[in-house]
């Protein structure tokens, strides 16, 4: 098919939307290891989730077995407020670059939430509400998880606490002030409101805050109140599979136009988006078809992926969640306060952990934010679309994938997910022009410091 023929953006119909969420898990040649009880160090169960999650997610995180799950109905019509969402051809992109590789974008920016997030989040919500709760509690870090919750939540009637890392909440006010307009309750952490935010505090006065410091407020919030449970955006094997609408669209996208990726590119905090997008992508190496190389990107002050140890270890800071074997930096790691705060997570999804180990995920890449909002002002300036921080390291290697492409003539088509919007990271798109960003990478004994704290458990693997 000739370039003429593949328009700028492929929409799918409303009656082309996804009926069920693809469980990549089910089909892994090699199972995530279990997910293990803090206080007995046994697998968990349903009952040990029940009491922090709604218990129908709890049954989708330990569902090892059901490829395809269906969408319940009063989900994919909310989903039908923005969904589906766009394919993009970066025509503008490939001219500037001068390079043979066709590059295509699936955007996830298109509602108020400004990301992906929200196709986790109205699920979660929607749960909730099916179990008769009155409220649920969170963490976030550059916001849009909180911004997707809270829009949910509000749609729902149900009451959202928000636990927003300390460096966010000073760097993004106009998020917490969205947060609020939904009728979520924004506290920033580490706070004083929690036994855990104050005993971090305690110990470290000055911090700046982490995910795995939010982590613990909100699920010690969620399990000492009547009627609340936690939820979270990102790592979980339910998130990933929420989020799997995204890539089962963008081969659908493709597939009327004869496309097939050679490469997919995602950014990789927890691991939603990244999960997402490649998911039925990885469904066709996992059944032994033709199939891209993978490409996770993250940031190089929080390289879980490429300087991590794959170990059992704790998801939160505080040391309360569940035990998971994944990529990690250890729980107490800080990473620097860099802009991409949806990248600033210790450890890295159980389920791309084990696909990146077992070689399916086929390459973990970590990129300097000046690097990063370099590429981002490129991408800004030439397809018109501003691309939030963390979105922009997929659009990093994107451009670095293509430059390769013109190098060697290969015409290869590149996928990559563009996550969001950063019209709320205007102070970081002003610092790099004002050349007052900095990068910052973590040298080898700043990482012990966290591997220190990954915990010793001896006879378990």
């Amino acid at each position: 098919m000739s370039k003429s023929e593949i328009p700028y953006k492929i929409n799918l119909s409303e009656s082309e939307l996804p009926k069920a969420w693809y469980n990549v898990r089910a089909d892994m040649k090699t199972d995530h290891r279990p997910i293990l009880h803090p206080g007995t160090l046994k697998p968990v169960t349903l009952e040990d989730l029940s009491p922090v999650f709604c218990t129908e997610l709890a049954k989708q995180e330990l569902n090892a077995t059901d490829a395809y799950v269906e969408i319940p109905f009063e989900i994919r019509e909310f989903y039908k407020m923005y969904r589906p969402s766009p394919l993009v051809r970066a025509y503008c992109l490939e001219k500037e670059l001068k390079t043979p590789a066709k590059i295509y974008y699936k955007f996830e920016g298109g509602n108020t939430s400004g990301s992906h997030k929200l196709n986790s989040s109205i699920a979660q919500a929607y749960y909730a509400k099916a179990q008769g709760l009155k409220g649920v509690t969170t963490e976030t870090g550059a916001g849009q998880w909180g911004t997707a919750l809270s829009m949910a939540c509000g749609y729902f009637g149900l009451d959202c606490r928000v636990y927003m890392v300390k460096v966010s909440y000073q760097q993004k006010p106009y998020r917490k002030g969205v947060m609020e307009t939904y009728g979520a309750t924004i506290i920033p952490s580490p706070s004083d409101t929690t036994e855990v935010g104050r005993k971090i505090l305690a110990e470290h006065p000055d911090t700046t805050g982490s995910l795995g410091c939010a982590i613990s407020e909100a699920v010690e919030y969620a399990v000492t109140h009547e009627g609340y449970r936690y939820v979270l955006g990102s790592v979980l094997n339910q998130v990933l599979m929420h989020q799997s609408i995204i890539g089962l669209e963008a081969k659908a996208a493709m597939e009327k136009y004869g496309e097939y990726p050679d490469i997919v590119i995602g950014c990789a905090g927890g691991g939603s988006n990244l999960g997402g997008l490649m998911a039925p992508f990885m469904e066709d190496r996992l059944k032994g078809r033709h199939a891209p190389y993978f490409i996770a990107v993250e940031p190089a002050s929080c390289p879980s992926m490429t300087r991590g140890k794959f170990m059992y270890d704790f998801c939160d800071t505080g040391k309360v969640t569940p035990l998971a074997k994944m990529y990690t930096l250890g729980a107490t790691y800080i990473p620097s306060p860099n802009h991409a705060g949806g990248l600033r997570y210790h450890g890295m999804s159980p389920i791309l952990s084990q696909l990146y180990h077992d070689g399916y995920l086929d390459e973990a890449r970590a990129v300097e934010q000046t690097k990063v909002f370099e590429a981002a002002t490129l991408f800004a300036r030439v397809e018109g679309t501003l691309p939030a921080p963390e979105s922009s390291h997929a659009i990093r290697v994107a451009i670095d994938e293509a430059l390769k492409c013109r190098e060697t003539g290969e015409q290869k088509t590149i996928l990559f997910g563009l996550s969001g919007t950063g019209y709320f990271d205007i102070s970081a798109y002003m610092s790099y022009k004002e050349g007052t960003m900095t990068d910052h990478i973590p040298t080898d004994e700043e990482l012990e410091e966290g591997f220190k704290g990954i915990p010793s458990l001896p006879g378990i693997q």
